[in-house]
């Protein structure tokens, strides 16, 4: 199914005074892209300053929420970056859950596969717009764009518009994604027979009612790793790592990818706790099969290796996630991966 050598990936820091140094260094370690997220920073400003700073590495968001926004404004985001990238950006796009929209962005919420079918549908009309100077005439059930005049016609450029790739979990948005998207942003909580079994049929669905190739489409891996070099070092990543699988095990959305495993029971006991803030508790009851289902644990000179054996076959590129790991270990463990 892979298209071709397993791309890796890495992290680039939403704080802006860390951007330049973090974005060099993956470029220089050799990684094919680097992914900001949204969580207590913009995700879009830190990937101009990385633009800036290198030549060579894909630039993305993974993700941005799209319902925080509207078409039109991710639009201008999308192709300014995709301009002084020259062509290397890559819009990821989530959904969030409906009480941070609701209750932290203050934007509606409502059939989240429906909205964001028609969120990429008129970006791409917006940006038809822009390229070919067709008249902008997008109406939706949710977005009506029907204005854009030459002062806010942005200036053309050559490198076409931003690939789009979409998170998803679920099947609605898995199939959605498929069928409209240019790639896939996997969940750190999905495991391999996960990928396997549930993501990739239900993509190749959407890209089969698109007439669509998959060689065309891109499956991107987030891994979560626990290594070291020592081990009181790995000992510290696992614990790490059980807490946040913990996390999000007692998140009703991952409910479906425990239960694949048998293990959906356990779910209802996370959430108990995570009501009550008992998170060190939650974290002991990750076994060892669990932690090893969800994530990849290895000393570091056996990390690379297993990064490959979870994700070769079913994934076109990996993004690892470190826990309680630091630079230098992150960056033997990148080393790791590409010999």
């Amino acid at each position: 199914m892979s298209r071709g050598a397993l791309k890796i990936d890495g992290g680039i820091p939403n704080r802006l005074d860390r951007v330049i140094d973090a974005a060099i260094a993956l470029e220089e370690q050799g990684c094919a892209g680097g992914w900001t997220a949204e969580t207590s920073h913009d995700p879009f400003l830190p990937l101009a300053l990385a633009a800036e700073h290198t030549s060579r590495i894909e630039l993305g968001t993974n993700i941005a929420v799209a319902f925080a926004r509207n078409p039109m404004i991710v639009a201008n985001l999308g192709w300014d970056l995709q301009a002084y990238s020259n062509g290397r950006f890559i819009l990821g796009l989530g959904t969030q859950i409906q009480a941070h929209i609701e209750k932290r962005f203050s934007m509606p919420w409502s059939h989240p596969a429906r909205r964001m079918r028609e969120f990429v549908a008129a970006l791409h009309e917006i940006w038809s717009a822009w390229s070919d100077g067709t008249k902008l005439r997008f109406e939706g059930e949710f977005y009506t764009h029907k204005i854009m005049t030459p002062m806010f016609t942005p200036e053309p450029h050559p490198y076409g518009t931003p690939r789009v790739f979409l998170a998803a979990v679920g099947e609605a948005m898995t199939e959605i994604c498929g069928e409209i998207a240019d790639g896939h942003l996997g969940h750190p909580m999905v495991s391999r027979r996960y990928l396997t079994e549930v993501t990739t049929p239900v993509l190749l669905r959407g890209l089969q009612r698109a007439g669509r190739d998959r060689g065309d489409f891109e499956i991107s891996a987030e891994v979560m790793v626990a290594t070291g070099t020592t081990d009181g070092e790995l000992a510290k990543a696992m614990t790490a790592a059980r807490k946040q699988i913990a996390f999000y095990g007692s998140t009703p959305a991952y409910r479906k990818v425990l239960d694949l495993h048998g293990w959906g029971d356990l779910h209802d006991e996370l959430h108990r706790l995570s009501k009550r803030g008992e998170w060190d508790t939650m974290g002991s009851l990750i076994d060892d099969e669990m932690l090893g289902t969800f994530a990849v644990v290895a000393p570091i000179e056996e990390v690379g290796a297993a990064l490959r054996e979870r994700c070769s076959g079913v994934a076109d590129r990996v993004l690892p996630i470190f826990y309680a790991a630091s630079q230098d270990c992150i960056r033997a463990a990148l080393k790791e991966f590409r010999q």
